[in-house]
């Protein structure tokens, strides 16, 4: 059921009243938690000051004024439950309390365009997943045995590996082409420079809010109750590098050189009306990863490319819902051999592919190795990003006129330093 706000919020907004993501706002030299409705941000150190969370009974309002949301999202997931059920009754139409003070409100809430999002937590470890059996199958059919796409752990368990976080970046983020060793010729010797094959890769994170100890694992009907919400991603990819460097022990540099996540997390609690049931599994997994009930979300991918000074190419259209293993199977494995986790702590999907040519998730399969270019709207074709290409991802899920959605998840690549 959509609930109106007495602040405007504009049609087919990601941030209705309903959503109430958190994210980190700076406003001039201030650095606040913040939610947002419609174009408008909200920053809650400045509702703290005013007492509108004097009667939930937080223990340690200091989590309002941090910036980053680590400490925030480390309170009992009861207390952040209450903490946005408290948001959007104070922003509900029916509700005239804090509409009608006026100086909170000049504090406390400011155009987007005012205001410059930063990154969301402090991020102390990542796990990037491989979770879409579409871009597997898709990769393992150009580079291996197409009768023999998937390796043969890939069904038993959700392959990842521990990627490097300081690279992370929040929306907005230019990063640079990367610069490396390649080998474009397999009979002769390897060479060195730019990366000619950046690529994005389509993703869907999730943050965790709590920690546990060392030795400790988490079961998948527990899950859920670890992890604070989900946020888009783009893990960007130096196709030619990685192909170069991968064996035997993964992704380096390739992976390493920027990846972009959107600045506002979704709660769980606010894609609660839009779960659904996740891809049947065969053959059937270990104890420890059999999941119940709906599980996956269905929420709907898009990906621009926009060439320097031209208009947005829509390259790409997925969806959550193929994620063959779901968050909850994500954080089981990982934990399941011991390992430790902490609020803030970041988990990629992987590229999520769908089971169309239109819905793969990243340009390696969109144009097939390079076979296949991308025309754009100019007349251009690409295999691969180009220089100062931005590449744009976007997220909303939608059911009975309601649209809940995570804004954009946005970055250019500039040429190599």
């Amino acid at each position: 059921m959509k609930i109106n706000s007495w602040i405007e919020v504009p049609e087919n907004s990601d941030f209705p009243l309903q959503n109430i993501p958190f994210g980190i706002a700076k406003v001039g030299q201030l650095i606040s938690p913040a939610t947002r409705i419609g174009d408008s941000v909200i920053l809650l150190s400045a509702l703290a000051d005013y007492g509108y969370f004097d009667e939930l009974n937080i223990d340690d309002l200091s989590v309002f004024y941090q910036d980053v949301l680590n400490d925030l999202i480390a309170l009992p997931k009861s207390c952040t439950i209450s903490i946005r059920e408290h948001l959007m009754n104070l922003f509900s139409a029916s509700c005239d309390e804090l509409k009608q003070d006026t100086e909170a409100c000049t504090q406390a809430i400011f155009n987007i365009n005012q205001v410059e999002m930063l990154l969301p937590v402090q991020i102390g470890d990542y796990t990037d997943f491989y979770s879409s059996i579409e871009h597997a199958t898709n990769v393992g059919v150009m580079f291996r045995d197409p009768a023999n796409a998937l390796l043969p752990n890939w069904r038993h368990l959700p392959v990842g590996y521990h990627g490097r976080s300081s690279s992370i970046a929040v929306s907005g983020t230019n990063i640079h082409r990367p610069k490396g060793q390649t080998r474009p010729d397999d009979n002769l010797p390897p060479v060195f420079g730019p990366s000619k094959q950046v690529d994005f890769e389509l993703e869907m994170g999730f943050i965790t809010s709590t920690s546990t100890n060392l030795g400790d694992s988490i079961s998948v009907e527990e899950a859920e109750n670890h992890i604070f919400g989900l946020l888009l991603f783009n893990d960007l990819s130096a196709r030619d590098i990685q192909r170069w460097e991968y064996v035997p022990l993964g992704p380096f540099l390739s992976k390493s050189f920027g990846s972009i996540v959107s600045p506002w997390i979704v709660t769980l609690e606010a894609l609660e009306p839009f779960r659904v049931e996740s891809p049947k599994q065969e053959p059937e997994v270990f104890e420890y990863l059999q999941s119940s009930g709906k599980r996956n979300f269905d929420i709907e991918l898009e990906v621009f490319l926009q060439a320097e000074n031209g208009s947005e190419n829509l390259i790409c259209k997925s969806n959550t819902k193929y994620l063959y293993w779901n968050i909850a199977q994500q954080l089981a494995h990982q934990t399941v051999a011991g390992c430790n986790i902490n609020p803030g702590d970041f988990y990629a999907s992987g590229t999520i592919s769908g089971p169309t040519p239109d819905s793969f998730g990243s340009m390696l399969e969109l144009c097939w190795k390079g076979t296949k270019p991308i025309t754009l709207s100019d007349g251009s074709q690409r295999k691969f990003a180009e220089d100062n290409d931005t590449l744009i991802i976007r997220g909303f899920t939608r059911k009975n006129g309601l649209r809940i959605g995570f804004g954009e998840c946005v970055t250019k690549i500039l040429p190599t330093k």
